[in-house]
């Protein structure tokens, strides 16, 4: 104790009083006392490394707690009222938290525009650095209850329209059995929606296609199975029964959106072939939306297998063709680089896995 009160410049009182009020926090003993010194127990070894990730992110010895949760607080409300309900801080609180992480952090976070305020570049990215601290706290928590013998914690997830069809659904199934006392949270959008909550800590892991190239050097693509498309249209279409690639670049398709990789998958399909590319009245990556449209009328898509099941099953759609052996699609995981899963979102990634290669 009095080494550590040498390192940091405060007194060992101070430090002791730090201490016991934390382990009070925590339900956790995190040091054994020894006539020759202190040894950390398990429940040190577990939170240690987080609070040690967290300050990495906050990179600032002046910056407390309170300053930590106003800032994320106004980034999510939006304004000073709004984060004042949701923490039941006193705006004049915020106000001074606010002016105090300015000064302590030499930059501006926030600015005024108009009747209302909006982070600077500055305040975004110090943002996004306090919620990864709050992420590996949280995480830290979570696994000590751990070490008491209890299940809890949360896995959030974001689920690309793939990842819905089979592999998720069975996943969770399946983990909720082995874990019940496990919150799960799923999140469901398009990759541009779900990268930056995962970049920010707010989304655990990201299921679906992967990206070529790689969306950035701050988070990990693994590949879980490769899956290959067929082309789809409604039972009694025109080209159900004597189909050609030809004959199906002069219907219209409905297909997603320039960028994805089921699009560029289509765009393959038909330059490789020395076609010109269909027309796409309609651009959608929503399978129920893409149903109901080619029940009613005689547009292909371009679609898993798993993802119509159920619609082929009911025979409201049919498989009007095959695509090339060699036009897939990898669907894996995405998360970020410097992510260190608690044991219950490892344990549901390992799900993940077994269920992939079953």
């Amino acid at each position: 104790m009095s080494a550590a009160a040498h390192d940091i410049n405060i007194s060992q009182p101070a430090i002791t009083q730090a201490l016991a009020k934390l382990e009070g926090q925590l339900g956790q003993s995190l040091f054994e006392r020894r006539p020759d010194g202190m040894c950390g127990t398990p429940a040190a070894s577990l939170i240690v490394p987080r609070i040690e990730a967290a300050l990495i992110h906050v990179a600032s010895p002046r910056v407390t707690m309170t300053q930590l949760r106003a800032l994320i607080a106004v980034a999510d409300a939006g304004s000073y009222a709004g984060a004042s309900a949701a923490t039941r801080l006193a705006q004049p609180s915020l106000h001074r938290a606010m002016a105090d992480l300015s000064l302590a952090l030499r930059r501006v976070l926030v600015e005024r525009r108009g009747k209302g305020i909006a982070l600077t570049d500055a305040g975004k990215r110090t943002v996004r650095a306090f919620r990864l601290a709050r992420a590996e706290l949280e995480a830290g928590i979570t696994e000590l209850e751990g070490l008491k013998g209890r299940e809890t914690g949360r896995i959030t997830i974001g689920a690309m329209p793939l990842s819905r069809a089979r592999l998720l659904p069975a996943a969770v199934s399946a983990f909720h059995q082995a874990h019940p006392d496990v919150a799960i949270s799923i999140i469901e959008g398009a990759f541009h929606e779900l990268i930056e909550p995962l970049r920010d800590g707010a989304i655990d892991v990201m299921i679906g296609a992967l990206r070529d190239p790689s969306p950035g050097e701050d988070v990990n693509q693994r590949a879980l199975f490769e899956d290959r498309p067929v082309m789809i249209g409604r039972t009694g279409h025109p080209l159900a029964k004597a189909p050609s690639l030809a004959a199906m670049a002069t219907y219209p398709w409905i297909v997603s959106a320039p960028g994805t990789p089921l699009r560029s998958q289509w765009e393959r399909l038909f330059t490789e072939a020395g076609l010109l590319l269909p027309i796409v009245p309609i651009e959608c990556g929503s399978v129920i939306t893409i149903r109901e449209i080619l029940r009613d009328s005689d547009f292909l898509t371009l679609l898993s297998l798993d993802q119509v099941a159920a619609e082929l099953a009911a025979n409201w759609l049919v498989k009007i063709g095959d695509t090339p052996k060699g036009l897939t699609r990898t669907i894996g995981i995405t998360t970020r680089k410097d992510w260190q899963p608690t044991g219950m979102q490892a344990a549901f990634v390992e799900m993940l896995d077994d269920i992939a290669s079953g």
